[in-house]
C-alpha cells in the first residue's frame, strides 16, 4: 500500500518533545478529500481536542477547492477523527496528565485513505530549543568534516 505525504508540521518538532505517533482516520467532504489530494494542506496551528468521548482536529487549514463551487467547505472547520475507543480512552487520559498535548505532526494519503499522524507531545522551554539547535550544528559541522577528510586523503 503506497503511502504519500500531503503535509507534516515541522513547527510540532521544534516547539515540542515528541512522545508517541498514532494514526488516524479523518472524517472529510468531498470537496475536502480533493484539496487534500492536490497537496494544498496547513498544519501550521493544528492540534487535538478531545470532546465529549471524541477526538476533534482543530486548525488544521485546507484550502478550498476551486472547482467545488458554492458548496465548497469552510478551511479551518473542527473535523472527526476516526479512532477505536480503546485510543481515544488512552489518549485522553493522557492528555489530563500535566503538560501533554496532541498535535497532529502529518497528514498522508494511505492507498485511497486520508491518514493523520497523532502525537503525545510536551513543550519544550527556550533552553531546550537552543540546545536542540546548538546539537544539530554540531552534527551538521561533524558531517563536513567528515566528508572533507574523505575527499582529501585521494
Amino acid at each position: 500500500m503506497s503511502i504519500k505525504t500531503v503535509a507534516s508540521n515541522r513547527k510540532a518538532y521544534h516547539n515540542y518533545f515528541i512522545q508517541d505517533v498514532i494514526e488516524a482516520g479523518i472524517a472529510l467532504t468531498g470537496t475536502e478529500i480533493k484539496s487534500l489530494r492536490s497537496g494544498r494542506v496547513s498544519l501550521g496551528d493544528a492540534y487535538v481536542r478531545p470532546e465529549n468521548g471524541e477526538l476533534w482536529l482543530v486548525n488544521a487549514h485546507i484550502a478550498r477547492y476551486e472547482a467545488g463551487g458554492l458548496s465548497s467547505h469552510e478551511p479551518t472547520r473542527p473535523r472527526k477523527l476516526l479512532l477505536h475507543r480503546k485510543e481515544i480512552n488512552l489518549l485522553t487520559g493522557k492528555v489530563r496528565e500535566k503538560g501533554l498535548a496532541l498535535l497532529a505532526v502529518r497528514v498522508y494519503l494511505k492507498g485511497s485513505l486520508a491518514k493523520v499522524g497523532i502525537a503525545l507531545a510536551r513543550g519544550k522551554k527556550q533552553y531546550d530549543k537552543r540546545q536542540a539547535i546548538a546539537s544539530r550544528d554540531v552534527e551538521r559541522e561533524i558531517g563536513r568534516a567528515m566528508k572533507n577528510r574523505s575527499f582529501s586523503r585521494k
